[in-house]
């Protein structure tokens, strides 16, 4: 029971203090006005503000890493310490178990010309301008709902009425020679209303957009990550279509000038028809998978333009070669521990996990009675010159709770309904972190793979250009047929390719293990987006007084 507050002895507040403590708040179904006197208004925000505190609905808590048989494991099979190409290359990489990412982690590749294009890209791309737009939006909401939730509403007001009064008008005043009179009325106040949080609803929802800024922060990274290893494995892609497109040429040289040699002997009778045929088609076949190589080449050049916030008409300046790209010798493997953490994608979906929980909290705290407390104060007067002189004034204090009698089940639906978005939230995060360790798994594998075909393929290319040379004499010497001759030329131009291939997947590879592993974005010495973010939190903070609850489980209060 609640009783109204009047003027009482300091025993009698007392006791309606340790009454209004004692009542069962959740089971109230009424919604009472309460008129306080303004010797009592002190009293009663003591008495509410005492309730302040406690959020209802669940208080969250990060999920741990998966337990894996050791720190470092992501792949079924252990991998080797080091990875050698034996002959396909000088160039060894060993692995760093627990090693540290750099944020800009494309420099250990050592080109200039790619340093510029990700520079380029990072102040143009609109997926990463947009990103950043995203989490501004963001911010200024939570700053927003902070503002209309949590602390009080002051707004002023200056009316100006003017009235005439009718015959029945003054009938019913007892003044009938008021007919036709014209009232005026000036009117001068200042309203301030607030909600009491007692329950936690405003501090649930400022929780969940905390979250969502959070997950916009992370958007952000992830956003500059697939970015920067885009620009990376596309500018690789575009070294190896030159290097393919430059042995397709030297190939198609070498192969017209057999043709001549062919054809001179044809015309001295010293073989048939047929050899020449043919040449001519194998000569032909070849140049036709020039502009195969070349339409992937431009389409690569548009996309880099693309990633550039360029058109695909503008050509950025960079042109790549493998030769110019050094390839990090040193690996960093991150703990498996910690690749929750390092992941944007796992912690933005970590994020939206808070969100919902936080949403559990509000729909829980929905079906708790809502207090809340409002008054006025200004001046009243038919005379603008009166207006503020000390008989005008007025003020007015009035306090309220609500709370749900019958809603057909609805807030209990709200409530099952937030519960069932969390554990969808849950496994979505589940998800999340095992494509994350497939990612890395994948990376890892494949570097170890790759490096052991770059090492059969060199092998491939080395022994075919031999025999290649070895059947080109033969045949100049009429000791093999043109058969043979045409098996070599095809056999070296597969390995050749196939070569070029295996280098540039070593490349690729690489940059994917770390993107895999997050790209090294919380190394960062000066992240504007996290710092932003962090300024605009410990603002709100500092100004709510709030310890806002940290992520997790669904443990009710």
């Amino acid at each position: 029971m609640i009783r109204t507050l009047d003027a009482k002895t300091a025993t009698e507040q007392k006791q309606d203090f340790m009454m209004l403590k004692k009542s069962t708040l959740p089971n109230m179904t009424f919604s009472v006005p309460l008129k306080l006197k303004k010797q009592n208004l002190v009293v009663q925000l003591a008495i509410v503000t005492s309730l302040l505190g406690c959020a209802v609905g669940p208080d969250f808590v990060p999920p741990k890493a998966p337990e894996t048989s050791t720190k470092f494991t992501y792949t079924q099979s252990p991998l080797p310490e080091q990875l050698d190409p034996g002959v396909g290359s000088t160039k060894k990489q060993k692995f760093i178990p627990g090693g540290q990412i750099p944020a800009q982690w494309w420099v250990l590749f050592h080109n200039e010309a790619l340093n510029r294009l990700i520079t380029k890209a990072l102040e143009n791309n609109p997926n990463l301008l947009a990103a950043e737009s995203s989490l501004k939006s963001a911010a200024e909401i939570y700053n927003y709902q902070f503002g209309s939730l949590m602390v009080p509403n002051v707004t002023g007001s200056l009316t100006s009425q003017r009235e005439k009064i009718n015959f029945l008008q003054a009938q019913q005043a007892g003044t009938p020679n008021a007919q036709g009179a014209v009232l005026g009325l000036l009117n001068a106040s200042v309203n301030v209303s607030y909600n009491f949080d007692i329950f936690g609803a405003n501090r649930r929802l400022l929780e969940s957009q905390k979250a969502q800024m959070e997950y916009q922060a992370y958007q952000l990274e992830a956003a500059y990550l697939t970015l920067t290893s885009n620009v990376v494995t596309t500018s690789i892609k575009e070294a190896s279509l030159r290097e393919q497109i430059k042995a397709t040429k030297e190939l198609l040289k070498a192969q017209s000038t057999q043709l001549d040699v062919i054809q001179k002997q044809f015309a001295m009778g010293a073989i048939g028809r047929a050899p020449v045929l043919q040449q001519i088609n194998i000569v032909a076949q070849t140049r036709a998978s020039l502009p195969a190589l070349e339409k992937s080449l431009a389409q690569t050049r548009h996309q880099l333009s693309v990633y550039a916030g360029l058109l695909p008409s503008e050509s950025v300046e960079a042109e790549f070669d493998l030769d110019s790209i050094d390839l990090p010798q040193e690996l960093p493997v991150s703990l498996a521990s910690d690749l929750i953490r390092q992941r944007p994608d796992i912690k933005a979906s970590e994020a939206l996990l808070h969100q919902a929980s936080a949403q559990v909290g509000v729909a829980t705290a929905n079906q708790y009675p809502q207090f809340n407390i409002s008054g006025s104060y200004g001046t009243s007067s038919s005379q603008q010159a009166d207006l503020f002189k000390g008989p005008t004034y007025f003020w007015d204090v009035a306090s309220g709770v609500t709370a749900p009698i019958f809603n057909a089940g609805a807030l209990s639906a709200k409530l099952r309904a937030s519960k069932a978005s969390y554990e969808q939230a849950a496994q979505q995060y589940k998800a999340t972190v095992l494509g994350a360790f497939q990612n890395v798994a994948d990376a890892l594998r494949a570097l170890d793979e790759d490096t052991q075909t770059l090492n059969a393929q060199a092998q491939v290319e080395a022994i075919s250009k031999e025999a290649l040379e070895l059947s080109t004499k033969q045949y100049q010497l009429g000791a093999t047929s043109y058969l043979s001759l045409l098996d070599a030329q095809r056999t070296y131009q597969q390995a050749l390719i196939g070569l070029i291939t295996a280098k540039a997947a070593r490349y690729a590879d690489t940059a994917a293990l770390f993107q895999s592993l997050g790209g090294g974005w919380w190394t960062k010495s000066t992240n504007v987006s996290h710092n932003e973010l962090n300024k605009d939190l410990k603002k709100s903070n500092d100004a709510s007084n709030l310890a806002l609850s940290t992520p997790g489980s669904i443990n009710q209060h």
